[in-house]
């Protein structure tokens, strides 16, 4: 009984952390919706196998979005026509990095990890971007069958309607309102069971795993980087939050390898932001996405050890520490309003999934909308 309750106190205690950055995302995902051109998507983001990798990992590089806050603004554009590959690398450069934990990284630590940490952000994303697009090359006919009608009221087509004609159909507060009833309807319906689900699993991790086996040991070395990695992808922690922690690590001793590394897996990996990519990408796509973070997170912790040991530098950061971005009162409200708007999608997935079972036609979808991209993701499955 005693475990059952710790588990619901970190699950709960997630939820405070993440429940802010979930409805700035799933804002994010619905301007998106009416203010980002479906065609200028599909275009960019759908055609290309690699070009659009890169587009989607620079795009993501200054957003200030958690890996938890990315997921509906991915959502969005993956329904909007963008490709496997460059959802992945979105997914991956959004969360690792952003304007706001640049600027706290070079308060907090140095230059060089100011100047890592984005540039290892970006190349884990094109790497992963790139192997998925390789082996899942994007479809033409796909990407162009995106839904070019108009976000707001569906008023024409987006290819009989000329763009200048159809600029003048709304106004801009028409445009707002159309893009929250999407973000909270449709688009937070169908990632809403996924996140509870890994919020769920990440309470009993963070209630079974001690917190100081997270700072022992850390000295440095192949074996550092992969302790840090253990315990760095099932945790949930936004990138702006992580720095101060990865501060102090440092001045206990932890090299500055390992912690960027902390700082690349904690926040883009955790229990609740993998099991919403299994339904949103598929399998393969998701293990891509784990496996190219871990590895290129390795690789760029081993080098920055190189780096501070061959030039001699020292690796002491600056004593700080940063404020809470998100008063208590705030965090509690959006908790909250998250529970609220997620009532009703998780019981109307909880009987869809009990009629599909008595029809005996389960097929594992996740999606609460039409899903309109299983087509592209059974493939990566």
């Amino acid at each position: 009984m005693h475990l059952l309750v710790n588990i619901f106190s970190e699950s709960w205690q997630l939820l405070l952390e993440a429940s802010a950055y979930i409805l700035f995302g799933i804002l994010i995902g619905g301007l998106l919706k009416v203010f980002l051109s479906p065609s200028y998507v599909a275009r960019h983001l759908g055609q290309g196998r690699y070009s659009s990798v890169l587009k989607a990992a620079l795009l993501g590089i200054p957003l200030p979005l958690c890996s938890c806050g990315v997921l509906p603004a991915a959502a969005a554009l993956k329904r909007q026509g963008a490709n496997n590959g460059a959802t992945t690398a979105f997914l991956i450069s959004t969360p690792e990095s952003g304007v706001d934990s640049i600027s706290v990284s070079y308060a907090l630590l140095d230059p060089i990890m100011t100047v890592a940490r984005p540039l290892a952000a970006l190349i884990s994303a094109l790497i992963a971007g790139c192997i998925e697009n390789t082996f899942n090359p994007p479809r033409p006919q796909l990407a162009m069958a995106a839904d070019l009608s108009c976000a707001v009221d569906g008023c024409c087509s987006g290819i009989d309607c000329p763009p200048a004609e159809h600029a003048n159909h709304h106004s801009f507060p028409e445009k707002i309102r159309a893009g929250m009833t999407y973000a909270f309807g449709e688009l937070w319906g169908d990632l809403a069971g996924w996140f509870f689900a890994g919020v769920l699993l990440a309470g009993m991790i963070s209630a079974l795993v001690p917190d100081d086996l997270i700072t022992t040991y850390l000295g440095g070395g192949l074996l550092t980087m992969l302790l840090m990695l253990a315990f760095g992808i099932p945790l949930y922690i936004c990138a702006t939050a992580s720095t101060p922690i990865a501060a102090a690590m440092i001045l206990k001793g932890v090299s500055p390898g390992a912690a960027l590394v902390f700082l690349l897996v904690g926040p883009a990996t955790n229990m609740a932001t993998l099991s919403v990519l299994v339904g949103l990408l598929g399998k393969r796509a998701t293990a891509v996405y784990l496996s190219c973070i871990g590895i290129t997170a390795v690789i760029f912790g081993l080098t920055l050890d190189w780096v501070y040991a061959a030039y001699g530098i020292s690796a002491k950061a600056v004593i700080g520490q940063a404020g809470e971005i998100i008063p208590y009162p705030l965090q509690l409200a959006a908790a909250l309003l998250i529970l609220a708007l997620s009532i009703r999608p998780l019981v109307a997935t909880i009987r869809r999934r009990l009629r599909k079972k008595a029809d005996g036609a389960e097929t594992g979808c996740g999606c609460s909308g039409g899903c309109e991209d299983h087509g592209e993701k059974d493939k990566t499955t």
